[in-house]
């Protein structure tokens, strides 16, 4: 029986978009995702094609602070409570710091850093009221060790400040059956790009192919398990093996 109930964030497109219809397949009863703009219908019919319920919801985790607590607890009252949060939100603008806006800054604090705070205080105290709760954030290629790249100085910064948050999130929740763990996608540019297609694609990565929405979605499912009790406080790199990135940033502007 299908009994489960995840919410998947910023899944208009992109990463989350793959992952949210790849997971809706493991038990889930009902799959709410968030978007910022445009009602994402592809990604809703996707998820009900793969027999769960599809739910979105308008959620700017740029807006302030009190408007995105309001939004997150109307979806969790109307759809939850959910036992798995997938927090795929993560705005990037890749810019030196010399040219970087404060408003880009504060953006890509506010969408990477205090949206995972927010939506873990939005959807872990029935997870600790049940005993069970999986929470998978995202950081970056590189995040768990603050690893530098050019153009990328305040959200790596962000990147690397969840990676720690989540880390320190996994200690205290582990006993109530909450897993808390971290994905370092590698660079993948095409994230609509299945893996049979990224197989007959030449990628800059030491396994010779680009990456793809189903080499993440694969993880984010091993990690939401109901069995997958013992592995929390993860960082689990999807790379392809790669480590340095930093060379295709450095014209950035």
């Amino acid at each position: 029986m299908r009994s489960r109930r995840a919410l998947v964030t910023g899944a208009a497109a992109g990463l989350a978009a793959g992952i949210a219809h790849v997971i809706a397949r493991e038990a889930f009863a009902h799959v709410a995702i968030t978007f910022r703009s445009t009602v994402p219908d592809a990604t809703l019919a996707a998820i009900r094609a793969a027999g769960a319920e599809a739910s979105a919801h308008r959620v700017d985790f740029c807006e302030p602070e009190e408007r995105v607590t309001r939004a997150l607890d109307e979806i969790v009252a109307s759809h939850g409570p959910f036992d798995t949060l997938v927090h795929a939100v993560g705005p990037i603008v890749v810019k030196r710091f010399a040219n970087l806006s404060a408003r880009e800054s504060r953006e890509m604090i506010a969408g990477n850093l205090e949206s995972s705070i927010l939506c873990a205080r939005a959807v872990l105290p029935p997870m600790r009221d049940n005993r069970f709760g999986r929470v998978v954030f995202f950081g970056a290629n590189g995040s768990s060790e603050t690893r530098p790249a050019r153009g990328h100085a305040v959200y790596a910064a962000a990147k690397s400040a969840v990676t720690a948050f989540a880390r320190s999130l996994a200690l205290e929740e582990a006993r109530f059956g909450i897993t808390v763990n971290v994905i370092e996608p590698g660079d993948i540019r095409d994230k609509t790009m299945t893996r049979d297609e990224a197989r007959v694609r030449q990628g800059r990565t030491p396994r010779g192919r680009p990456g793809s929405f189903e080499d993440v979605a694969d993880v984010v499912a091993f990690l939401i398990a109901p069995e997958r009790d013992f592995v929390t406080g993860a960082v689990i790199g999807v790379t392809g093996g790669l480590w340095e990135a930093d060379e295709r940033n450095a014209s950035s502007p």
